[in-house]
Protein backbone atom coordinates (compact mmCIF):
# COMPACT_ATOMS: atom_id res chain seq x y z
CA UNK A 1 0.00 0.00 0.00
CA UNK A 2 1.22 3.41 -1.05
CA UNK A 3 0.78 6.65 1.04
CA UNK A 4 -1.72 9.21 -1.10
CA UNK A 5 -2.23 13.07 -0.63
CA UNK A 6 -4.89 14.36 -3.16
CA UNK A 7 -6.72 17.91 -3.09
CA UNK A 8 -9.79 18.82 -5.38
CA UNK A 9 -9.60 21.44 -7.98
CA UNK A 10 -12.90 23.04 -10.03
CA UNK A 11 -10.67 23.21 -13.64
CA UNK A 12 -7.93 21.41 -15.50
CA UNK A 13 -5.88 23.90 -15.53
CA UNK A 14 -5.62 24.93 -12.24
CA UNK A 15 -5.39 21.60 -10.84
CA UNK A 16 -2.15 21.67 -13.65
CA UNK A 17 -0.85 24.74 -11.57
CA UNK A 18 -1.19 22.87 -8.70
CA UNK A 19 1.11 19.59 -10.20
CA UNK A 20 3.51 22.19 -11.50
CA UNK A 21 3.98 23.72 -7.92
CA UNK A 22 4.47 20.03 -6.73
CA UNK A 23 7.68 19.54 -9.21
CA UNK A 24 8.79 22.85 -8.20
CA UNK A 25 9.22 21.29 -4.53
CA UNK A 26 10.92 18.05 -6.14
CA UNK A 27 8.02 15.73 -7.28
CA UNK A 28 8.33 13.78 -10.13
CA UNK A 29 5.91 13.16 -13.04
CA UNK A 30 5.61 9.29 -12.13
CA UNK A 31 4.19 10.55 -8.43
CA UNK A 32 1.95 12.92 -9.54
CA UNK A 33 -1.44 12.12 -11.15
CA UNK A 34 -4.42 13.89 -11.94
CA UNK A 35 -8.23 12.84 -13.30
CA UNK A 36 -12.02 13.86 -13.44
CA UNK A 37 -14.30 12.18 -10.49
CA UNK A 38 -17.67 12.51 -12.12
CA UNK A 39 -20.48 13.96 -10.03
CA UNK A 40 -22.34 11.69 -7.24
CA UNK A 41 -24.24 8.89 -8.79
CA UNK A 42 -22.12 9.00 -12.15
CA UNK A 43 -19.65 6.84 -11.47
CA UNK A 44 -20.82 3.55 -12.58
CA UNK A 45 -23.51 3.78 -15.94
CA UNK A 46 -24.16 0.38 -15.46
CA UNK A 47 -25.73 0.79 -12.23
CA UNK A 48 -26.74 4.00 -12.57
CA UNK A 49 -28.30 5.26 -9.21
CA UNK A 50 -31.34 7.44 -10.28
CA UNK A 51 -32.94 10.23 -8.05
CA UNK A 52 -34.89 8.83 -5.55
CA UNK A 53 -38.05 9.87 -7.20
CA UNK A 54 -37.19 7.29 -10.41
CA UNK A 55 -35.29 4.84 -8.29
CA UNK A 56 -36.14 1.63 -9.97
CA UNK A 57 -37.79 -1.45 -7.41
CA UNK A 58 -35.27 -3.63 -9.19
CA UNK A 59 -32.69 -1.52 -6.93
CA UNK A 60 -33.25 -4.33 -4.36
CA UNK A 61 -31.85 -7.39 -4.90
CA UNK A 62 -34.29 -9.13 -2.07
CA UNK A 63 -36.87 -7.62 -3.89
CA UNK A 64 -38.57 -11.19 -5.40
CA UNK A 65 -38.01 -12.87 -1.93
CA UNK A 66 -39.32 -9.80 0.07
CA UNK A 67 -42.39 -9.96 -1.95
CA UNK A 68 -42.75 -13.53 -1.91
CA UNK A 69 -42.32 -13.70 1.73
CA UNK A 70 -45.32 -10.99 2.32
CA UNK A 71 -47.69 -13.20 0.27
CA UNK A 72 -46.81 -15.87 2.04
CA UNK A 73 -46.79 -14.34 5.26
CA UNK A 74 -49.87 -12.67 4.75
CA UNK A 75 -52.11 -16.09 3.07
CA UNK A 76 -51.43 -17.27 6.66
CA UNK A 77 -52.87 -14.59 8.33
CA UNK A 78 -55.66 -14.45 6.48
CA UNK A 79 -56.43 -18.07 6.48
CA UNK A 80 -55.89 -17.74 10.17
CA UNK A 81 -58.16 -14.97 10.89
CA UNK A 82 -61.12 -15.81 8.37
CA UNK A 83 -60.39 -19.68 8.59
CA UNK A 84 -61.07 -19.74 12.11
CA UNK A 85 -64.70 -17.18 11.98
CA UNK A 86 -65.57 -19.39 9.05
CA UNK A 87 -65.34 -23.16 7.69
CA UNK A 88 -66.55 -22.07 4.27
CA UNK A 89 -63.92 -22.82 1.85
CA UNK A 90 -64.57 -19.95 -0.55
CA UNK A 91 -63.88 -17.34 2.25
CA UNK A 92 -61.03 -18.94 3.13
CA UNK A 93 -59.27 -19.01 0.02
CA UNK A 94 -60.54 -15.15 -0.85
CA UNK A 95 -58.85 -14.60 2.78
CA UNK A 96 -55.66 -16.36 1.64
CA UNK A 97 -56.05 -14.37 -1.69
CA UNK A 98 -56.08 -10.94 0.14
CA UNK A 99 -53.90 -11.74 2.69
CA UNK A 100 -51.07 -12.80 0.12
CA UNK A 101 -52.01 -9.59 -2.18
CA UNK A 102 -51.56 -7.08 0.97
CA UNK A 103 -48.66 -9.31 2.48
CA UNK A 104 -46.98 -9.02 -1.26
CA UNK A 105 -47.32 -4.79 -1.22
CA UNK A 106 -45.62 -4.74 2.42
CA UNK A 107 -43.13 -7.07 1.03
CA UNK A 108 -42.20 -4.33 -2.18
CA UNK A 109 -42.84 -1.40 0.05
CA UNK A 110 -40.20 -2.81 2.31
CA UNK A 111 -37.78 -3.78 -0.84
CA UNK A 112 -38.20 -0.09 -2.28
CA UNK A 113 -37.61 1.50 1.21
CA UNK A 114 -34.57 -0.60 1.72
CA UNK A 115 -33.35 0.75 -1.93
CA UNK A 116 -34.23 4.11 -1.27
CA UNK A 117 -32.20 4.07 2.10
CA UNK A 118 -29.09 2.80 0.15
CA UNK A 119 -29.23 5.25 -2.72
CA UNK A 120 -29.29 7.91 0.11
CA UNK A 121 -26.47 6.40 1.63
CA UNK A 122 -24.59 5.85 -1.07
CA UNK A 123 -25.13 9.73 -2.32
CA UNK A 124 -23.58 11.12 0.80
CA UNK A 125 -20.39 8.90 0.62
CA UNK A 126 -19.53 10.16 -2.73
CA UNK A 127 -16.93 12.59 -2.95
CA UNK A 128 -17.55 16.26 -4.77
CA UNK A 129 -16.63 15.86 -8.25
CA UNK A 130 -14.06 17.91 -10.01
CA UNK A 131 -10.21 17.65 -11.23
CA UNK A 132 -8.49 15.29 -8.44
CA UNK A 133 -4.93 15.77 -7.98
CA UNK A 134 -3.35 13.04 -6.37
CA UNK A 135 0.16 12.78 -5.03
CA UNK A 136 2.29 9.26 -4.11
CA UNK A 137 3.69 10.62 -0.97
CA UNK A 138 5.98 9.43 1.91
CA UNK A 139 5.59 9.87 5.37
CA UNK A 140 8.45 12.60 5.40
CA UNK A 141 7.28 14.11 1.91
CA UNK A 142 3.37 14.11 2.80
CA UNK A 143 3.07 17.55 4.99
CA UNK A 144 5.34 19.12 1.80
CA UNK A 145 2.62 17.76 -1.11
CA UNK A 146 -0.41 19.04 1.21
CA UNK A 147 1.24 22.49 1.86
CA UNK A 148 1.87 22.61 -2.03
CA UNK A 149 -1.60 21.42 -3.48
CA UNK A 150 -3.15 23.80 -0.17
CA UNK A 151 -1.14 27.23 -1.62
CA UNK A 152 -2.52 26.36 -5.41
CA UNK A 153 -5.90 26.33 -3.89
CA UNK A 154 -6.63 23.06 -3.77
CA UNK A 155 -9.90 22.04 -1.95
CA UNK A 156 -11.13 18.89 0.14
CA UNK A 157 -7.45 17.95 0.78
CA UNK A 158 -7.52 13.87 1.64
CA UNK A 159 -4.83 11.50 2.60
CA UNK A 160 -5.66 7.69 1.30
CA UNK A 161 -3.54 4.48 1.11
CA UNK A 162 -3.64 2.49 -2.09
CA UNK A 163 -2.26 0.94 -4.72
CA UNK A 164 -0.23 3.72 -7.02
CA UNK A 165 0.73 1.68 -9.97
CA UNK A 166 2.28 3.31 -13.61
CA UNK A 167 1.90 6.89 -12.31
CA UNK A 168 -1.61 6.44 -11.37
CA UNK A 169 -3.82 5.97 -8.45
CA UNK A 170 -5.10 2.45 -9.39
CA UNK A 171 -7.62 1.39 -6.86
CA UNK A 172 -8.86 5.11 -6.72
CA UNK A 173 -12.97 4.50 -5.55
CA UNK A 174 -15.29 7.78 -6.29
CA UNK A 175 -17.82 6.28 -4.31
CA UNK A 176 -15.37 5.54 -0.93
CA UNK A 177 -15.92 8.57 1.40
CA UNK A 178 -12.39 10.74 1.31
CA UNK A 179 -10.20 10.66 4.59
CA UNK A 180 -9.64 14.47 5.03
CA UNK A 181 -6.11 15.25 5.32
CA UNK A 182 -4.94 16.83 8.90
CA UNK A 183 -8.09 15.90 10.60
CA UNK A 184 -10.39 18.73 8.49
CA UNK A 185 -11.50 19.28 5.16
CA UNK A 186 -11.02 23.01 3.20
CA UNK A 187 -13.86 23.84 1.13
CA UNK A 188 -11.87 26.39 -0.42
CA UNK A 189 -12.77 25.62 -4.39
Amino acid sequence: MSLIVAGRFTTFPAAEAGAEKLFSRGFVEEDVNLFFVNPGGQHDRGHSIASREHLPVTTSPHLSRNVAAGAVAGAVVGVVIFGGLSASFPIVVIAAGIGAWLGAWVGKSASQQRAADHHERVLREMRTSGVLLSVHVTAETQAAAAEALREAGAADLERASGHWQGGHWADFDPTHTPEPYGGASQQQA
